[in-house]
């Protein structure tokens, strides 16, 4: 086991702390707070925001929606470089903080900005950020990562930078209670498949990452088990669980398998599936098709998570009990959404991948095109 590893994000968490924002920016700098359709305005966040900056020079600018597009965030990009824009503040999700991910990497950034997700542009510098987290699932209020999508080509890539990690989240359980109840089963979905993903791979030794995926995917397990039964340590669990779950830390010295995502956000891209719902159509497939090569971590998760007993199909029984806790949420496993032509959706996903240069996924690099189509030919209905 050999790793590097630093989290610089401060997390202020907890009940009332978003009050605790106008000492976390320096008051000389001028903040763009960016959020998304409005609904902070509507359940008393945007208040808080706005009082907590009552000492600094700041703007605003909204309508960053799900998948953030490009189209929409270069508009930030134009106000931030115009008015000289010190620090970006996102108050939503985490599509928003990706987002403001993005619009802090352009806002210094001269060329096209979609340059910085094909990876003709190396982000070195950004402006300084922070997150008001309103909604638990992705965890890029504490980690560099961001997924940001161009609607006029359907096409949602990512880009990893340290210069775009949050100098601060604050994160109050307390902003879930307005949340569609849909949303909270996304976030919970999202927290898991993020745990799977740095977890169902082959076995390293690491006893503490191990241990430590198995604790997260456990309080997920119960928080979905226990979902109509939400108070306000039921809130703060799933809020923590979900930054915890990529925040950096389980996925350390061990292998890692971002299949499930790539794959993932091509359905989100093409026919416009929830980010979390289109992980829960394509892991049960892929992790059937890697059967093989997972087995020894799937019997792991299957006697430490789900308390299965030993058989010789242990590793196929807990995919199906990875399948049944999604059904459980009312979270399909199969595509739908795709008009019914089962092999114009699945060409058309294999297409996307290969345009992307997704050929050699997961952790040994064996999901070839050839297997990414067969795992589309069971999660496409």
């Amino acid at each position: 086991m050999k790793f590097s590893y630093v989290n610089p994000t401060q997390i202020q968490f907890g009940q009332g702390q978003i009050a605790s924002l106008g000492a976390l920016i320096p008051k000389a700098q001028k903040v763009l707070v960016v959020y998304g359709g409005g609904s902070i305005k509507t359940n008393g966040v945007y208040d808080q925001v706005v009082a907590a900056l009552g000492d600094h020079d700041w703007l605003e600018f909204s309508g960053v929606g799900a998948n953030p597009t490009i189209e929409v965030l270069d508009k930030a990009v134009a106000i931030a470089k115009e008015q000289k824009v010190d620090f970006v503040l996102g108050v939503g999700g985490g599509s928003v903080i990706d987002g403001v991910k993005y619009i802090a990497a352009a806002a210094i950034y001269d060329g096209e900005g979609w340059d910085i997700l094909q990876g003709k542009h190396k982000v070195t510098a950004a402006l300084p950020l922070g997150a008001v987290l309103t909604l638990p699932a992705t965890g890029s209020e504490s980690n560099s990562g961001s997924v940001v999508s161009k609607a006029a080509t359907q096409e949602k890539l990512a880009f990893m930078a340290p210069a775009v990690q949050p100098k601060f989240a604050v994160m109050d359980p307390d902003v879930m209670k307005t949340l569609p109840q849909r949303q909270l089963v996304n976030g919970l979905v999202d927290a898991w498949v993020h745990t799977c993903e740095q977890y169902l791979t082959f076995n390293a030794g690491a006893l503490v990452q191990d241990g430590y995926a198995e604790a997260l995917l456990k309080a997920l397990k119960t928080l979905g088990d226990n979902f109509d039964k939400q108070d306000d340590a039921w809130r703060a669990n799933l809020m923590w669980s979900a930054n915890q779950a990529l925040n950096g830390l389980i996925g350390s010295g061990v292998a890692q398998d971002w299949a499930t995502h790539m794959i993932g956000h091509e359905l989100t891209a093409l026919y416009g599936v929830d980010h979390a719902r289109s992980l829960a159509i394509v892991q049960p497939s892929l992790l059937r098709n890697q059967l093989g090569a997972k087995k020894a971590k799937l019997e792991q998760m299957g006697r430490n998570v789900f308390g299965l007993t030993e058989s010789d199909d242990l590793a196929e029984r807990t995919i199906s009990a990875i399948e049944a806790f999604y059904h459980s949420l009312d979270v399909a496993t199969q595509l739908t959404e795709h008009n019914g032509d089962k092999a114009q959706a699945v060409d058309a996903v294999v297409s996307q991948l290969e345009a992307h240069g997704m050929k050699a996924l997961g952790e040994n690099q064996a999901i070839t095109l050839t297997e990414s189509r067969a795992i589309l030919e069971q999660a496409v209905a």
